[in-house]
This record gives structure tokens, C-alpha cells and sequence, in this order.
């Protein structure tokens, strides 16, 4: 049995990472987002609505993680990749990985919805039970 150790959500307009992609391209994509979500994305038919379903998935294990983006976390330390089934899977990196570790965290679980108008997310952490 696990303990929820923190949970987060996030809901992101569409429109707003496409104007972030249009205005600043590579730059923004590649501070925000790792090689392989790229490649992920951007073989999607809907590539704006993916790139922000990453976000919000982000977004929402910082939340989750309870430690805001300070210094030494980075956005690529969350890396959002999906199983052969579609189900988004949580590979953490870095800082974030070492927050983690500090946490007791074990599992990162993440959820992402989209349209296209807006994405949402929601993560859950779980460490061991403490019983």
C-alpha cells in the first residue's frame, strides 16, 4: 500500500502555447520540452494540443511535487512520454529527480485530456506507506 504524498492539476489554453511556439520556435520548445516529447508532438495530427497537454502534465507534478519551479528544477526534468496502449508515463530527470528522492516519492502517476481550446492534467504522488 502506498501513501498519496501530493497531487496536482493544471488546465492550459491551447492557444496560449501555440503563441509560445510561434513566437520564440525552437527556443521555447527546446527549453520546455525534451527530444523524444518532441518527436512525440509534432507526429501528432494536433501537435499544439499535445505540446500543451505536456505542459499542463508538468505543470501539474510540480504541484504535485509541492516545490514550485525553483532553482535547479527545469522544465526538461519532466519528461511526459507514452506507453505502446497511449497511457502517459513520468520520467523525471535532474533536480526534479532529485526532489523526489527527497520526497520518498515511488510513483508518478499523470493524467492529460485535451481539446482543442484547452489541455488538462493531473498528477499523483505516492511514496511507501508510513504505517
Amino acid at each position: 500500500m502506498s501513501d498519496v504524498i501530493g497531487i496536482g492539476t493544471d488546465i492550459t489554453e491551447c492557444l496560449r502555447i501555440a503563441k509560445m511556439i510561434e513566437r520564440h520556435a525552437e527556443l521555447f520548445v527546446d527549453r520546455v520540452y525534451t527530444p523524444r516529447e518532441i518527436q512525440y508532438c509534432q507526429s501528432r495530427k494536433q501537435s499544439t494540443e499535445h505540446f500543451t497537454g505536456r505542459w499542463a502534465a508538468k505543470e501539474a507534478v510540480m504541484k504535485a511535487l509541492g516545490t514550485g519551479w525553483r532553482r535547479g528544477i527545469a522544465w526538461r526534468d519532466i519528461e511526459i512520454l507514452n506507453e505502446a496502449d497511449g497511457k502517459p508515463v513520468v520520467y523525471v530527470h535532474g533536480g526534479v529527480k532529485k526532489a523526489v528522492e527527497q520526497l520518498g516519492i515511488t510513483s508518478l502517476q499523470v493524467s492529460i485530456s485535451h481539446c482543442h481550446t484547452h489541455a488538462v492534467a493531473m498528477a499523483v504522488a505516492t511514496g511507501p506507506n508510513k504505517e
